[in-house]
């Protein structure tokens, strides 16, 4: 089933916001307030409240710093994919050795989320497509992900499965206890030789 895949502006914010605010999180209840802040905010996320983390996205997408794609079903949305420059993403760039040069040019997958009636339906798979697609358009040099290692419910599979990386063609980059940090080339980088 194809999905309406939009990229998120300042125009999708309300949408946006019905869909973190009426997400279910029943396997992790701990992540409702998230609202996917966590890797732009340097701060201690345990005491970041839900109100603080939904006014700081609000402003992120307002000003196009937080960008992504949210997929819809009838005008509601059921699905999100945090995509954006990795040098926007403040707590990746320091709390991870991602970062193998500055001057590459890097989009970064860092989350998926999918409403729970809605998993297993192919979103995720259609988030992706649509942010290679895009991607593959801009002065970007690679495409890079995080996926985790083991077996993980589709909630705890936020940062996207290891599969289906793999069925879009990224390769294993670096290998970590815990997880994988994979890339995807595109043949017009001079890194992709």
């Amino acid at each position: 089933m194809a999905f309406d895949v939009q990229p998120l502006s300042h125009d999708l914010l309300e949408d946006y916001l019905f869909f973190f605010d009426n997400i279910v999180f029943d396997e992790n209840p701990d992540r409702f307030k998230c609202y996917c802040y966590d890797y732009h905010f340097l701060g201690d996320v345990e005491s970041c409240t839900r109100q603080q983390s939904r006014e700081a996205v609000s402003e992120l997408i307002i000003e196009n710093k937080l960008r992504g794609y949210l997929a819809f079903e009838d005008n509601v949305p059921v699905g999100w994919c945090n995509a954006n420059n990795r040098m926007n993403y403040q707590r990746l760039l320091r709390d991870y050795d991602y970062v193998d040069n500055l001057e590459d040019k890097v989009c970064s997958i860092v989350c998926f989320l999918i409403h729970p009636n809605y998993r297993r339906r192919g979103i995720a798979h259609q988030l992706l497509s649509r942010v290679i697609s895009d991607y593959s358009k801009l002065e970007i040099d690679y495409l890079e992900a995080y996926p985790k290692k083991g077996n993980h419910s589709c909630e705890g599979n936020f940062k996207g499965p290891f599969e289906l990386y793999l069925q879009f063609e990224f390769k294993i980059h670096k290998e970590y206890d815990d997880y994988y940090i994979m890339r995807k080339f595109f043949l017009k980088s001079p890194l992709s030789k």
